[in-house]
């Protein structure tokens, strides 16, 4: 079993580690056998510092930045809702278990089957090469994340607590906000990292209606093929950069990703 756990180990950190040596690396060390540094090889920054020194990669990191947190938090607020109501109301044209089917189904639906309407949709209202436009397609796309996860966390919460707030004389409204959300923060702050996640890494719309101002930084890793080939040294810069920022999102908000994804996992 350890040795089963240390060749996964392997196979998911070793990419990483390849990134991390060709960006510390000169350009005529990178197809050499070496991987350890100051023993078989001297390490460099001057990739980062060139990198870096780029306008066009701060703007792109700037653009993940805002395309992620946007669409997370929009895809975050509706889908609460969404899952709120799917938990504690019942509908008849369309049921309930449809509506959950209708929303699974988006996450199921391909990107690629709906990247040219979106694109002429965008271009009509003259939002092409505009964060705000991957915001909102990124956020459709990721709706079924807090639908489905919330939904079923709302179904857990003893309803005799809103129950008890109704009699006491709140609305629906207070209910939601007052008794239902504060319960289910966990998994509220659960939901909008894998949300953020996944929009930070979406690149197929990113490549689609971008051009030059709202590159984020999956399509700039791409970038980094030229006439002489692939820049492995910008390639491994490029993907430690954007690595970076969710993963000390998660590893700070990991007790809440724990306790939101096992709220509700055990009864009694």
């Amino acid at each position: 079993m350890i040795g089963v756990i240390i060749i996964m180990l392997i196979w998911v950190l070793f990419p990483f580690y390849w990134a991390f040596l060709n960006s510390i690396k000169k350009p005529a060390e990178t197809f050499q056998p070496t991987w350890i540094p100051f023993l078989q090889f001297k390490p460099t920054l001057d990739h980062w510092k060139a990198e870096l020194a780029i306008p066009e990669i701060r703007r792109a990191l700037l653009n993940s930045t805002i395309i992620s947190l946007g669409a997370a938090t929009l895809a975050t607020i509706l889908g609460t809702l969404a899952a709120y109501a799917l938990a504690r109301f019942h509908f008849t044209r369309p049921r309930n278990g449809s509506l959950t089917t209708w929303f699974l189904s988006q996450r199921v639906l391909p990107p690629v089957v709906v990247v040219v309407p979106f694109f002429l949709l965008m271009r009509q209202l003259r939002l092409l090469d505009s964060v705000w436009a991957l915001v909102l397609l990124n956020a459709t796309f990721l709706l079924p994340f807090p639908v489905i996860i919330l939904s079923q966390m709302f179904r857990e919460l003893p309803i005799e607590l809103e129950e008890a707030a109704l009699v006491d004389g709140a609305n629906r409204l207070q209910v939601f906000t007052r008794i239902a959300l504060p319960l289910v923060v966990p998994g509220l702050v659960a939901t909008w990292i894998i949300c953020m996640a996944f929009s930070w890494n979406e690149f197929l719309f990113a490549l689609t209606l971008t051009s030059k101002s709202a590159i984020p930084m999956p399509v700039m890793i791409a970038g980094a093929e030229h006439t002489r080939g692939v820049q492995f040294w910008f390639v491994g810069v490029r993907v430690l950069l954007t690595m970076l920022p969710p993963t000390i999102l998660a590893l700070l908000a990991q007790r809440y990703i724990i306790r939101g994804l096992t709220l509700g996992a055990v009864k009694g």
